[in-house]
């Protein structure tokens, strides 16, 4: 590697340092402010709608229940007279600022991200309320990377530092034995924190040895750049459930509005459903999302790969979410966190009993214990 290109990679890593910790800023300046934003409103009517809600999301497969269900007009119906505003994020750290600025309301995000937002606030900023995707993210390198050992030297990419992709490989790696740097120091791997759409351009432009991402962009450096996978996460985890996307909701706003927030999630419920018993026509659905959003749509070979590797579901698979946060904290990314109370599951379990379903565990991290 040139000492030209391991000064860019630098460079890029120190920018994205520099974003996170703005973003640890807002939250703690936010942690400051909300004792009181988040305490249910004396005599407030719990049937109360939203005149609107603003939604943030990603443009991956990994969110296709917002995808979908957002452009075929599933969650604007079920909120009713609540006008949704949408706002589209490259990764959680980036959606968890802009919900610490007042910016959005709620958000699909990654356990890392929702965990950071959670621990910044001492617990009052954000509540998980819904899961929305299993799997999905995977390690893929160049070729003559087979075996951890390979990696000593490399530079990998991940969508953010601190989001949920950045600390499972910084974690990984600390298992192989291979040390990283949140500052650009010693280390045996460097991690280039970036956009997706750059990871892709650098990998093929061979600037980078590979990346650890979500779909479709780990399927896009599979096909379109020529990587092979050296980690599928979902082999790392007990019968491959875990968490990659679930829905948070600001505290103060499901407070004020829980009946938006249900209707929120019954829009999620019936876009959910309609996926698992329409595959063929889902995964076209998201892939004209994806196209609206980004302008590009993806080659049949990448959708089918992406979408086989993922699993819509609301349950948020609370059980994996300790696991997550002790990886944060491996990583240096996150302090350790009490996270009792992170969840308030009530109104999934409502809809979920509403359509005749069983209600989803919070792993003993709800509100009532």
């Amino acid at each position: 590697m040139t000492t030209a290109a391991r000064t860019r990679r630098s460079r890029r890593l120190t920018t994205a340092i520099a974003a996170i910790a703005a973003a640890g800023l807002v939250a703690t300046l936010a942690a400051c402010s909300s004792g009181d934003a988040d305490a249910s409103p004396q005599g407030s009517d719990a049937t109360a709608h939203a005149p609107e809600l603003r939604l943030g999301y990603f443009a991956n497969l990994t969110h296709a229940v917002a995808l979908v269900g957002v452009d075929d007009g599933t969650f604007q119906k079920d909120l009713g007279t609540t006008k949704l505003t949408t706002q589209i994020f490259n990764a959680g750290p980036e959606a968890v600022e802009a919900l610490f600025g007042g910016a959005i309301d709620a958000a699909f995000v990654g356990p890392n991200p929702a965990i950071n937002a959670f621990s910044k606030s001492d617990g009052k900023a954000i509540r998980i309320v819904s899961g929305a995707t299993s799997g999905g993210a995977q390690l893929v390198v160049r070729d003559g990377i087979d075996t951890p050992a390979d990696l000593k030297g490399t530079t990998l990419a991940t969508p953010q530092l601190g989001n949920t992709q950045d600390v499972a490989l910084r974690a990984w790696l600390s298992d192989q034995g291979l040390k990283t740097s949140l500052t650009g120091g010693d280390s045996d791997v460097d991690i280039a924190p970036q956009d997706n759409s750059q990871t892709l351009d650098l990998f093929k432009a061979g600037e980078l040895d590979g990346a650890w991402l979500p779909e479709p962009w780990a399927s896009r450096l599979v096909i379109d750049g020529g990587a092979h996978v050296l980690v599928d996460e979902k082999d790392l985890w007990p019968n491959g459930d875990f968490v990659t996307t679930h829905l948070i909701v600001s505290t103060d706003f499901l407070d004020k509005y829980p009946a938006t927030v249900k209707e929120l999630i019954e829009a999620e419920y019936q876009t959910a459903d309609w996926i698992s018993k329409n595959d063929d026509e889902a995964k076209t659905a998201a892939n004209a999302a994806l196209d609206k959003l980004s302008g590009k749509s993806l080659s049949p070979e990448v959708l089918d790969r992406a979408w086989g590797n993922l699993r819509v579901t609301l349950d948020p698979i609370a059980s994996s979410l300790q696991t997550s946060a002790d990886h944060g904290v491996a990583a240096g990314v996150a302090d350790k966190t009490d996270l009792h109370g992170i969840y308030d599951l009530t109104l999934l379990n409502e809809v979920l009993k509403d359509n005749g379903q069983e209600a989803v565990s919070d792993a003993g991290l709800g509100q009532s214990t």
